[in-house]
C-alpha cells in the first residue's frame, strides 16, 4: 500500500510502542531504532516515508570541508528531498560529530521535510531548535561531521540505529522514539494498529476501575467476550 494521506492519519493515532507490538506478532524483533530520542520534548507523533542517508567513518582525504561542494554531499542530498518524507540517517552511533546543523535544517524545513530521525547527533542546538524541524537524534556535538564522518550517498538502505532502512519504508516517530515499518507489512499495521489502542484502552480502563491483570492482561476467553461486547 502506498502512504496516502488517509495511512498518515490512521498511523498519527497509533504509538510506537504500539506498532512494535503489532510487528513483532509477525515476527519483526528489530524494527525500534536505537539511540532517537526527540530532541525537544513533547514533539508530536509523526508519520513519513523515508530518504535515507549515509554516513561512514572518516577518512581524511575525503572527510573535508572542502566535501561539503562535492555533487556528493548533504547539501546535495537534502535538495533531492521531497516534501513530507522523513531523513533518516546512519551516522553510525557517532556521538562525537554533529551530521546536520541549524542552516541544513533550514533548508530542510523550506522543502517541506516532515523530520530528521538519525543515530548520531547534530549541532548548532540552539539554531536547529529555531528551525522547528522535529528531530529525533542521539544528541548534539559541537564538531561537524567531518570530524568523524564521511558522507557517501542517498537513496540507498542503510543501518539506522542497528535497524535495517530502506527507501520509503515507512517511519513513525513520537516520545518513545523512531519505528520503522516495512512496506510491505504497511496494510497490516494499519489494519490491526488502531484495534490493538482500542484494546489497551479498554484494558486501561478496567484496570483503572480495579481490575485485577491476570486474565485481563493478557486476556482470558471471558474477559475477550466482555471486550467484544463493549464494541458492539
Amino acid at each position: 500500500m502506498s502512504l496516502t494521506p488517509e495511512a498518515i492519519a490512521t498511523l498519527s493515532g497509533v504509538s510506537t510502542a504500539t506498532i512494535t507490538t503489532v510487528l513483532l506478532k509477525k515476527g519483526l524483533r528489530n524494527v525500534w531504532m536505537r539511540g532517537t530520542k526527540p530532541l525537544r520534548p513533547g514533539q508530536a507523533r509523526l508519520v513519513g516515508p523515508a530518504f535515507t542517508l549515509r554516513f561512514v567513518p572518516a577518512r581524511e582525504d575525503l572527510a573535508t570541508p572542502e566535501s561539503w561542494s562535492s555533487p556528493i554531499s548533504t547539501r546535495t542530498a537534502i535538495e533531492a528531498m521531497p516534501a513530507g518524507c522523513i531523513a533518516v540517517v546512519d551516522a553510525m552511533g557517532v556521538t562525537d560529530a554533529g551530521i546536520f546543523g541549524d542552516i541544513l535544517c533550514a533548508r530542510m524545513v523550506k522543502r517541506g521535510v516532515a523530520a530528521l530521525i538519525t543515530d548520531g547527533v547534530v549541532r548548532d542546538v540552539e539554531g536547529v531548535l529555531g528551525t522547528n524541524l522535529p528531530v529525533w537524534c542521539d544528541g548534539f556535538s559541537a564538531p561537524p561531521s567531518v570530524a568523524g564522518l564521511t558522507f557517501v550517498g542517498w537513496g540507498e538502505p542503510i543501518g539506522c540505529g542497528e535497524v535495517a532502512v530502506f527507501p520509503n519504508d515507512i517511519v513513525v516517530a513520537d516520545q518513545d522514539g523512531a519505528v520503522l515499518i516495512p512496506q510491505a507489512l504497511l496494510d497490516h499495521v494499519l489494519a490491526e494498529g488502531p484495534e490493538q489502542e482500542r484494546m489497551e484502552a479498554w484494558i486501561v480502563n478496567e484496570v483503572n476501575n480495579g481490575a485485577a491483570l491476570p486474565g485481563l492482561y493478557p486476556m482470558n476467553a471471558e474477559t475477550k467476550a466482555r471486550y467484544a461486547a463493549s464494541k458492539k
